[in-house]
Parts: C-alpha cells; structure tokens; sequence
C-alpha cells in the first residue's frame, strides 16, 4: 500500500484504537509474515476493518465502496482477466461507455500502475475507489460465480469432448482424461464460491443431478447426462484412494482441491442407490478459524453457562443436533477458549474439520482399526486432560467417555438428539447407568440452524393471523407453561444481488443450554419421563431453541418460518 509506516502510524495511533506499543508489535509481526501492518493489525482485532477503511479513506480522500452493495454486470466484471483483479486486488465495477470512465474498487487507491493498466487497456479514464478486503473479496468471488451463467455450456462442451474419446472403455482412464478433470473442478469450484457446505451427484432414470447445499437448503444446479455419471464417479474414486471396480457397497475417502487462494479439503461418501451410484461430497475448510460463541449465535446466558462448566476438572459438555446442524463448530468453539498452553488436549474425530495448533487430532480409520471406541481408549493413555469425541455413536464410546469424566478429565462430545433433555434418555438407551450418567453430565447445549435475513435488503412486514396462530401453538407446545411473547414486528429479505435474490444470506444457531443440576439429577435417578426433566429445566431458567429462535426473530436476523421450520413440533 502507497503510505509510509510513519504516516499509517500517525493515522491509526491518533485515532485512539491502538497505542504506540500494539503498532510497534503488529509492525513487526507484519515483517515477519512478510504481510502488510493494515492486515495485522485487522487479523489480530486491534481495529475492525470497516473503521480502518474510514480511517483511510480520509488520507486518501477518494470515495469507500462495498461491492456487497452493488450490482457488478458480467461485462463489466470481465473487462481486466480474472488473474489481473486477483493479482492486483482490483474489481472493475462501473463502465460508462459515453464518458470512457472505469470505476476500479481497490485495495490501494494509489497504485498509479495498475490504474494507468486500466486506463490502456479499456482506453478509458480510471476513477478509484478505496474497498475493504472483505468487500474486495466478495467482488472477485464474482468471476467464478459467473460460471454459473454458462455453467450448462461449459459442462456439455467438455462432456462432447470425453465421450468423442474414441474406442475408450477403460474407466479408470477416461476418468483422468482432461475434459472429466475440468467438468469436476469446474463444479468444485463454482460450489466453493457459491458457499455451498455439500455438493451431491444423483443418478437418476434419464439423468445425472447435481446439487448443492447452500446454507442449509439443497439447491437444483444442473443435470448431466446419464452416460457421463459412471465416468464422473470414477474420477472421484480416483481421487479418494477408493475401489473404481467397486460399485455394491459404500465407500468413503477424502481429498484436497486446491485453489488460488486457499486448500479445499472435501469428504467423500459414494453410495449404491436405485439407479447407480450417488456421491455426496462435504466441504470442509480446515484452515477455518473457530468462530466465538457469541458469532455462532449463542445468547449471554449461554456463554455463560459455557463459561462456568468448563471451568471444572471433569465431567462431560455434550452439544446436541441433527447432522448438518454446527455441532462440531460449536465444540470447537469450546476448544478454541479451553486451547491454552497449560492443558493437554486430545481428540478423536471423523472427520477431522478444523485443523487447530496444539490440538493432538486423530482421525477415525476404521481400516486401520481406529475406531472411537478404541481410539479413545488410547488416547486416554496419552495422559490428556481434556478430551473431544467427534460423536458418541454406541453404547462401548459412551461407557469409555463417562468412565473418562469420571477419572478426572473434561470431556466434550456430540449426540443426536432432537432437544437438550433428550439427551439423557439416549444415553440410558445406550446402555449408560443412571447415576453415572447423573454424576458426569454437567451441561447439554441443543442446537439447529437457520439462515439468517440478508442485511443488504432486510425489510419489516405486518405478522398475519395464520404466523400468529402457529407461533402461539408452537409456544404452548415448548414454554414449559411460562409466559412467552410473539414478536412484535417480523423481518425477511426483499433479495438482491448479494443473497442471489433469495433474502437469506449466511446461517446462524438457535440454542437451548440444560445445565444438568441436582434436581435434574434427582429426576434422572428416578427414571421419570423427559417431559419431566424438560419442564424442571424450563423451572429452572432453559430458554428454549424455539425461544431463543424468536428472539432472532425480533432482531430481524432470521425470519419466523425459518425457525419453524427446524423447531416446529
């Protein structure tokens, strides 16, 4: 960026954010990593990156840009090389054909180089604009977003090209042929910038469907035809170490795609169905940073509850859900607190989602014999003092973890569950003694996800008699008999071009946080229903998910049929 260290100094330490010794550090953190001061000070939160960029924008003195605002034309976008935007950090957003002018967002408003690049290339005058990293970001996300446009043509055009191979039958090798490896890149890609989580081949009778899941909901991207589905599943088998010949049971793997800016890791699972073989692929961005609590949408007094029991020595945390529904991010999340220099922590996962430094991570192979039963048995001699199990899936891993919570160790682990008191009967349905289970369960956090109302064109509407009435008999339903409220005004997405016309933009958790008191424990030892248990919670403070889910709701960060959907009983 075209400013001396002293005069960003003199910008960002008389603004007040940051003293003279935080600079300093950041200062040299950034010639270590050989990365600018800005992003230092960013990353580490010293200043957030919006109040940076105003900030700037006064030394620079030329207008700030969020292309999360603006509607980008796809030959405007393409009027510099996608490699040149990247390069540069440059996303051309507005032409005026009549005036010969280019509007440049970019990271460093006084890079004359690129601008005058511009200026040749289009032969038109470049007028800049200062644009935040995120929004920057957001912009070039757009060129491969663009493949959707012409996704059907790109596909067929490679498509004609493999099955015209001619006298090819060998499977293994027209899966590696160059039209299959682009078709399946292409599609990788394109689910990456769309921020799908999965991404699902289908045979059907006449077709092969590809789909994404986009926060949470599965999308209709494109069909393929029939003939090319054996072809396209081998070439993943290919790529996950799998049996290409294979095609009676289910097979899973793992493999890394590699982009431009960052390393994908993608778990595999293919699975003979009706009419072939589907393929259902996880994206998994290891080097994710584990998000806050409070980023995931847990309330104050959640946090809290968090906050106390992970404090004590031992016992078990349990964070409860459907599969797809963040559980394994909140446990991270817990992690990421607990992650100190003084405690050993160990986990055994499947799969292994967050690579975290000084985390000791083992990863389920069940052909090696690792399993999460008998892994956790050794990692137990590994002489840990917090323990993580991806998932208690039978009745051996959840007497291993309780005899673990038990001996002295803090144990965090999922289960499938529909609500928090739920979870105590499941475990006595995996065989767990009661007062075993009473004497190591110390909180049991229940959660689903909902996506969240795009803010770039949120709007309040009036509640209609008939949302009234099914909020009312859900509240009856889950209250507990306490007096809860319908929220006063509702909010959804109008759709624009940031959320794809679809309101919704991102997902977050509605929660329900059980600590497991004495007289849960009671209740528990006496093997009463869960009804019961789930009315002493409520007594005792609970806010249900369907709760916690209206109050979003009043925010206007979700909308009332998004939290129906996923709570409603």
């Amino acid at each position: 960026m075209h400013i001396t260290v002293d005069k960003l100094k003199s910008i960002v330490v008389g603004s007040g954010i940051v003293n003279d010794e935080d600079f300093q550090s950041a200062r040299e953190e950034a010639e270590r990593a050989n990365r600018s001061i800005v992003n230092v000070l960013i990353g580490r939160g010293d200043v957030l990156e919006d109040y940076m960029a105003e900030l700037l924008q006064q030394y620079f003195n030329v207008p700030l840009v969020n292309l999360k605002s603006v509607s980008i034309p796809t030959e405007t976008l393409e009027l510099i090389p996608e490699a040149f935007a990247k390069t540069k950090n440059i996303v051309i957003f507005e032409y005026d054909k009549e005036s010969k002018t280019a509007r440049a967002a970019m990271a460093d408003p006084f890079d004359y180089e690129t601008i005058e690049f511009v200026r040749a290339k289009l032969g038109a005058w470049g007028e800049p604009r200062l644009s935040t990293s995120a929004s920057l970001k957001f912009g070039l996300k757009q060129y491969k977003k663009k493949i959707g446009e012409e996704f059907n043509k790109v596909i067929a055009e490679n498509i004609q090209k493999s099955l015209a191979t001619s006298g090819e039958t060998n499977l293994s090798k027209m899966a590696q042929q160059i039209p299959i490896v682009v078709i399946l890149d292409s599609i990788v890609e394109h689910a990456v910038a769309m921020g799908a989580s999965d991404i699902h081949f289908e045979p059907l009778e006449e077709d092969f469907l590809v789909r994404y899941r986009i926060d949470g909901i599965m999308n209709e991207i494109l069909s393929l035809p029939k003939v090319i589905a054996p072809i396209l599943v081998a070439r993943v088998k290919i790529l996950t170490n799998m049996q290409i010949d294979e095609h009676s049971k289910p097979q899973d793997g793992r493999f890394r795609f590699e982009m431009e800016d960052q390393n994908i890791d993608l778990r595999v699972n293919v699975m003979p169905i009706f009419h072939g073989e589907k393929v259902e692929m996880r994206i998994l961005k290891g080097s994710a940073r584990p998000l806050a609590l409070e980023d995931l949408g847990l309330s104050d007094e959640g946090v809290k509850a968090v906050g106390e029991e992970i404090q004590k020595p031992h016992g078990m945390i349990l964070v409860t859900g459907p599969t797809g529904h963040g559980k394994t991010t909140t446990l991270y999340a817990i992690l990421h607190i607990l992650n100190t220099p003084k405690v050993n922590i160990t986990t055994i996962e499947d799969p292994i989602e967050y690579e975290v430094s000084r985390i000791n991570q083992t990863q389920v192979n069940v052909k090696a014999g690792i399993t999460f039963a008998n892994g956790l048995r050794s990692l137990l001699r590994q002489n840990p003092d917090i323990i993580m199990i991806g998932e208690i899936r039978d009745n051996e891993t959840v007497d291993i973890a309780i005899h673990a919570a038990l001996t002295g160790h803090l144990v965090l682990s999922s289960l499938h569950t529909n609500d928090a008191p739920s979870a105590l009967p499941r475990l006595l349905d995996m065989g767990a003694a009661p007062f075993l289970i009473s004497s190591t369960i110390n909180l049991i956090i229940a959660q689903r996800l909902v996506r969240r109302i795009c803010k770039f064109c949120v709007i309040s509407y009036p509640m209609a008699a008939e949302v009234k009435r099914l909020i009312e008999a859900q509240i009856a339903l889950t209250a507990g008999g306490r007096t809860v409220n319908a929220p006063a005004t509702l909010y959804k997405g109008r759709g624009c071009n940031v959320c794809g016309n679809s309101g919704y933009h991102g997902q977050i958790g509605i929660f329900e946080t059980m600590k497991v008191s004495e007289a849960i424990r009671q209740l528990l030892l006496k093997l009463v229903p869960v009804e019961e248990i789930r009315r002493q919670a409520i007594k005792e403070g609970m806010t249900t998910m369907f709760e916690d889910g209206l109050q979003k709701v009043e925010k206007g960060i979700t909308t009332i049929e998004e939290v129906l959907r996923v709570v409603r009983e």
